[in-house]
């Protein structure tokens, strides 16, 4: 981004994952300008939206779009975006979000996206990553964890998505993020009584670099 003084740059937080597990909710998404993404963001509330902290340090050019959650473990799934999507990761915390630490998925610098992930147990998990259409081997690579997602194997190689071996459960259906009325802001909702009850909202431009 090419920012000044006299055309400033506007930034703007997207949010595109929410998971909670009782009064836990993680929020994650990331920072961008209009043509480039800036850093990544992670957010934690420890009591049901009414404030939030970030728990991990931004990752610079990256995005985190997939959030999973239980009572004491947690994983964030994304990828750096600049210049390409590539390198695939999962920040996972074992501390009920207290610490994170990033781990890679594959090998370093190789391109490609979380297409989905799901942990069916603390220790269990799987990734289907999408490498491309030209990646060798197949454009979908499916990994493997039993560790809680400290290291991934390799498990096999298709050029179709392959599903993953053990279900997850049916979409958050309690939890969504949506656009303010005015488009001016983000804003995290519970399902509750049968209504959309907002209980965080987020400023959509958040600053100005340049200025």
């Amino acid at each position: 981004m090419s920012c000044s003084a006299d055309d400033p740059c506007p930034v703007y937080l997207e949010i595109s994952a929410v998971a909670a597990n009782g009064s836990k909710v993680l929020a994650a998404g990331d920072l961008h300008g209009r043509s480039a993404t800036l850093a990544s963001i992670l957010l934690l509330s420890e009591d049901s939206g009414a404030t939030w902290k970030e728990p991990a340090a931004r990752l610079r050019g990256a995005t985190i779009d997939q959030l999973e959650m239980n009572s004491q473990a947690g994983w964030a799934a994304g990828e750096s975006l600049y210049p390409l999507p590539r390198d695939p990761f999962v920040l996972l915390t074992t501390d009920s979000g207290g610490s994170w630490r990033k781990q890679a998925i594959g090998e370093e610098d190789s391109p490609g996206t979380v297409q989905r992930f799901w942990f069916d147990s603390p220790q269990h998990g799987e990734v289907i990553v999408d490498a491309g259409r030209t990646a060798e081997g197949g454009r979908y690579r499916a990994y493997e964890s039993e560790n809680g997602g400290a290291t991934w194997n390799l498990t096999g190689g298709s050029d179709r998505p392959p599903g993953l071996k053990h279900a997850p459960p049916d979409e958050n259906t309690e939890w969504r993020v949506t656009a303010s009325k005015d488009g001016k802001a983000i804003e995290i909702e519970r399902h509750s009584d049968g209504a959309w009850v907002a209980v965080a909202s987020f400023a959509i431009e958040v600053a100005l670099c340049g200025k």
